[in-house]
């Protein structure tokens, strides 16, 4: 039953993480983050990153790895939104 909980959460750890692929090719390809808001993506990298820490505090493999993907997608935007505002 363990090993069923973790594929649930693998699966939905590269649905979500995925998610960010296509915004951040985007955002690479075109340097325009116009759309983006600069708040949200603060946010969303500084809470990204607490689940981070959360993950490694509980020893949790799809929480860790779903959530250092997935900060590297949003801090990258989050770098060419500052960048390029």
């Amino acid at each position: 039953m363990e090993h069923a909980i973790t594929s649930i959460g693998l699966i939905a750890a590269c649905c979500t993480t995925i998610s960010f692929v296509p915004q951040a090719l985007k955002v690479i390809k075109s340097k325009n983050t116009e759309g983006i808001s600069l708040y949200m993506y603060i946010l969303f990298v500084s809470g990204v990153s607490m689940w981070l820490c959360y993950g490694i505090l509980i020893n949790d493999a799809p929480v860790i790895i779903a959530n250092a993907i997935t900060l590297v997608f949003a801090s990258t935007i989050l770098y060419y939104k500052l960048k390029y505002r």
